[in-house]
Formats: C-alpha cells, structure tokens, sequence
C-alpha cells in the first residue's frame, strides 16, 4: 500500500520541493485562483523507513544531536536556548507523542518537547 496526501490550497502553488521520491500531480484551473496537488510515494508503505517505530510511551531514548532550542512540557511552556542542558548521549524516557513528530522526553533536568530528528531509541541490548 502506497502512501498517498491530498491538499487543497486557495494560493497560487509554483512548485513541489522534492520530487525525487514522490509521485505528484498538480491542477490549475486557468483563472490561477485555486491549486490542487495529489502526491503519492513511489515506494510502497512497507518499504518506507519507520524510524520511530519501536518509539511508545516509556522507551528509553539516546540524543544523537543537542538541539539548539529546548520547549519545557509544562502547562505553560517555556522556550530557552540549550545552553549545554542537553547534550548528545543524553539519556531520557518517552512520556507522551505530541503531532508533528514532536515527543515529550523525561530527562534528568526535566520533561522537555524534543523533534525526532534530534534522537533515536535505545536499544538497551547494544550497550549490555
């Protein structure tokens, strides 16, 4: 099964970033007002990395990157720069999935909303 996004948008669109791995079909009608985009991957849905698949609330966690920014997952969130309180080899633990491929990490400091990109899991048998 091919993974396949639908869009509608009412601005002009000029271009698809990426097309090296996607399939993409765009519609104009001649006024311009309104463009249609229709994507679909050209590998099929098993084929594409999971790289956070093994991830689920309470895995434990390695930091591959310091991110530059750290967001505290507080009822009211504060955004401060990293100034060495995360560092890569850092250790945390999943405590919830947040949209847009953003995870609240429980650290040794605190719980923080980290990007994906910045970690991987640990798989504890690689260090025993």
């Amino acid at each position: 099964m091919a993974l396949s996004l639908s869009y509608a948008i009412t601005k002009p669109f000029l271009r698809v970033q990426d097309r090296s791995s996607m399939n993409c079909e765009l519609q104009r009608p001649k006024n311009g007002v309104v463009a249609l985009i229709r994507c679909e991957s050209k590998e099929s849905s098993s084929e594409l990395p999971e790289k956070h698949s093994k991830l689920e609330i309470g895995s434990p966690i390695i930091f591959i990157e310091a991110p530059k920014m750290i967001k505290t997952a507080a009822t009211m969130p504060c955004l401060r720069v990293n100034s060495g309180l995360v560092k890569p080899g850092d250790v945390g633990r999943i405590v919830s999935r947040k949209p847009k491929d953003v995870w609240a990490v429980r650290l040794r400091i605190g719980t923080y909303l980290v990007d994906g990109k910045y970690f991987k899991p640990l798989d504890l048998a690689e260090y025993s």
